[in-house]
Formats: C-alpha cells, sequence, structure tokens
C-alpha cells in the first residue's frame, strides 16, 4: 500500500522590509535573513536588492553556490575567468563559488538593476570544488501551462520537464504565473525544505490557505524523514488577475556552518584562512 501524500501548509509568513542604501546601491530587504540559515538549511540567505553601476564591483567568495534572478533591469556579470554577459529581467544566473570564486555583478549603464540572489549551501566534501557559472535565459527554461496560468522550470524536475540549470547541490527554481480565481497544484520532494516569495498579486497558499500577497515570504512544512523520490503537494490559488511567485526547494544538508562576510565555511578558522588566501592573490586576478 502507497504512502499518502505529504500536503504542504505554511510554516512561517512574514513580509520584506525594505531600507535606504548608500548611493549607487538604492534599497536592500532580506527575503531570507542570514541568522535564521538553520530554519532555511540548504538555504544561507535571500537578499533583494536594488542598484546602479559601482555597487558590486570585484569581490571574493567561497564555500557556497549563488543563484540570481533578475526581476528588472539589466544586470552584467564579470568573472575573473573570463566569462561576462548581461542579463535580463527573467533571467537567472548560477555560481558555484567552490574553492575560489571572484567576479563583479552590476547594473548597466544607467538602468537600476532589481535582483534577487539566494546563497545556497554547498556540503563540507563539495567546498573545493571548481568555480563555473551558468546563465539561464528566460526563454530557455520550459513552460507548463495549464487552466489560468503557467509554470517555468529553471531547475530541477517538475511537473514533467526539467529545468536546465545544473546546481553541484540539485534543489528546484520555478516561477509561477496565475490569474484571478485560479488554481495549481504543485509538487515538489517531499524532503525538501522550501519556501516561496509573491513577486506580485495575491494568493492562497497550502492546506490551511494562507493568505499571501506581494513582499510576503512563506517557508512550508516538509516531511523530514521523507524520501526524495516521493512527491508532496503545495496547493496554490490566485485571488488577483496577475499573481507571480517564485518557488525554491532543496534538501536540508544539516551541518554546521559560519557564513561570514563572502565567505561561508564549517569554521572560523575556515574563514580567516578564506581571507589569507584571497589577500594572498590565491583567488587569481580582480574581474573587470
Amino acid at each position: 500500500m502507497s504512502e499518502e501524500r505529504f500536503v504542504r501548509s505554511v510554516k512561517n509568513q512574514w513580509t520584506v522590509q525594505y531600507e535606504e542604501m548608500p548611493f549607487p546601491a538604492i534599497q536592500k530587504g532580506w527575503i531570507l535573513p542570514v541568522d535564521q540559515w538553520k530554519d532555511f538549511d540548504p538555504f544561507i540567505l535571500m537578499a533583494e536588492d536594488w542598484f546602479k553601476k559601482g555597487t558590486f564591483t570585484d569581490h571574493p567568495h567561497r564555500g557556497f553556490q549563488t543563484v540570481t534572478y533578475v526581476v528588472d533591469g539589466r544586470l552584467e556579470h564579470i568573472d575573473n575567468g573570463g566569462g561576462r554577459d548581461i542579463l535580463e529581467p527573467g533571467d537567472v544566473q548560477y555560481m558555484n563559488a567552490g574553492s575560489a570564486a571572484r567576479h563583479a555583478e552590476d547594473g548597466v549603464e544607467d538602468d537600476i538593476a532589481h535582483t534577487l540572489q539566494l546563497w545556497l549551501n554547498l556540503p563540507q566534501d563539495k567546498r573545493d570544488t571548481e568555480r563555473s557559472y551558468q546563465n539561464v535565459y528566460s526563454e530557455d527554461a520550459p513552460v507548463v501551462l495549464f487552466q489560468g496560468g503557467s509554470l517555468k522550470v529553471f531547475s530541477g524536475s517538475i511537473a514533467g520537464v526539467e529545468g536546465p540549470l545544473k546546481s553541484v547541490v540539485p534543489f528546484t527554481l520555478s516561477e509561477i504565473h496565475l490569474s484571478e480565481d485560479s488554481d495549481y497544484t504543485l509538487n515538489l520532494p517531499e524532503n525538501h525544505n522550501a519556501f516561496m516569495y509573491v513577486l506580485s498579486g495575491a494568493l492562497n497558499v497550502g492546506e490551511e490557505e494562507s493568505s499571501l500577497q506581494k513582499h510576503d515570504v512563506a517557508t512550508l512544512t516538509y516531511r523530514e524523514d521523507g524520501k526524495s523520490s516521493n512527491d508532496s503537494e503545495l496547493k496554490l490559488s490566485s485571488n488577483h488577475r496577475r499573481t507571480k511567485v517564485l518557488v525554491y526547494s532543496g534538501e536540508p544538508i544539516k551541518e554546521e556552518i559560519v557564513p561570514y562576510g563572502p565567505f561561508v565555511m564549517n569554521s572560523m578558522d575556515e574563514i580567516k584562512e578564506a581571507f589569507r588566501d584571497f589577500h594572498a592573490g590565491k583567488f587569481g586576478p580582480p574581474a573587470e
């Protein structure tokens, strides 16, 4: 006899609070605050930023992955391995910082870039992997249509399609559009910790129909002792003519970490070593 499919509910929810930043940065909000990483595992933090050229110039990273979604404006990515590209609204960039990455992420010309950047943990045995980057353009992510909306899959296997993003640590990222009075049930692996962020509109979420609207974040219940091969259900119901949400999920890594500055390691000694290596030139030349 098959086990009953797990139906998710909203565990916690909050509205992102924003603060003005010194120019050329403009505004910042914490979708996932860094001090709660144990609750978000394998996710560490997620920032929402508005900024102009000159804000995120050359800087290093080690020990984790980033997933950057462009909401508006243009974002130029430059890395010291020779990579350079411009991402536009709806595009996603993935970086595995691994043992040492050095890059810049900046606005283009006079644009105000509006981005969501997620930090995704690496298990200890993968922190020394080689750095890598992947751009996923909006039009290259497969779309599944349903009555009253659509599902776009950037990463992971959802609704019978596979997203093009290939990360060191598997995770799912989907973008869901819903028109007014439309419903959709999203299937996610039951053992994945998951959260969602509302980019526009309003909707009811989960078994208990928790109400969310623009700028709201929700973490979701999951089956901690479950299997990645078993699906769970997340019920979504829009009550706005133009609702757009992002849903992220991943299997918890369950390791103690130390996020500090641009690095994420397993101890403060490793953080100090990362700073020494950067200042000794072991991260390579600047990204410019």
